[in-house]
């Protein structure tokens, strides 16, 4: 993989950032692929009768993207940080309005371990509601605003700890360190009951 500022993603979003919106256009082709595939992955943890189909996950966050007054992307990795982000809060947001059209009813779950990539633990997950993983990371992003990107990154991104690392501008290790430390901690809060 070229290094991010001379990927050509990394050029079209300079581009895009200084108002050029044929490099926007130019754009969508060369990232589309890895927006569904990280829609794919964070569709992939919910429950079977989740209506929000990747297609429509990536197409609602590319609009915000482009929506957006002011595209302040580094590069390719932040670009899908940010379009993680995006993601996160459109899943949320269509969560918290199924369960509003229910009445309290069923909740999507996902499984935090296979979600945070505890392998030891795939035989016995445990499954949490969607929105109550996502006050639990508002929770972990006052305390740890750095271990909370790196779960959402992770989590709702799809990105490696060294994309994630990349992504924040810190290094892989401690990137690892901080992963462990969120895993931890988020483990311990949803098993707990404890997270608002």
């Amino acid at each position: 993989m070229p290094p991010a500022s001379s990927h050509p993603v990394t050029e079209l979003l300079a581009r895009w950032s200084g108002g050029d919106l044929a490099a926007r256009d130019a754009l969508v082709p060369l990232v589309y692929d890895e927006l569904r595939r990280i829609a794919r992955r964070s569709l992939a943890r919910q429950r079977g009768d989740n209506t929000l189909q990747p297609t429509a996950l990536v197409h609602e966050a590319y609009l915000r993207l482009v929506r957006s007054d002011s595209l302040n992307v580094h590069d390719r990795v932040h670009f899908f940080a940010m379009a993680a982000q995006i993601m996160r809060q459109i899943l949320i947001d269509h969560v918290r309005k199924v369960a509003a059209a229910k009445r309290g009813g069923d909740a999507l779950t996902v499984t935090l371990d296979e979600a945070l990539g505890d392998s030891e633990r795939k035989n016995n997950p445990t499954n949490l509601d969607l929105i109550a993983l996502d006050d639990a990371l508002n929770q972990l992003a006052t305390l740890g605003p750095r271990q909370c990107k790196i779960v959402e990154l992770r989590f709702f991104g799809g990105l490696s700890i060294e994309e994630a690392a990349e992504a924040i501008d810190i290094s892989p290790a401690t990137a690892k360190r901080e992963w462990a430390s969120a895993r931890l901690w988020l483990h311990q809060m949803m098993n707990s009951g404890a997270a608002p």
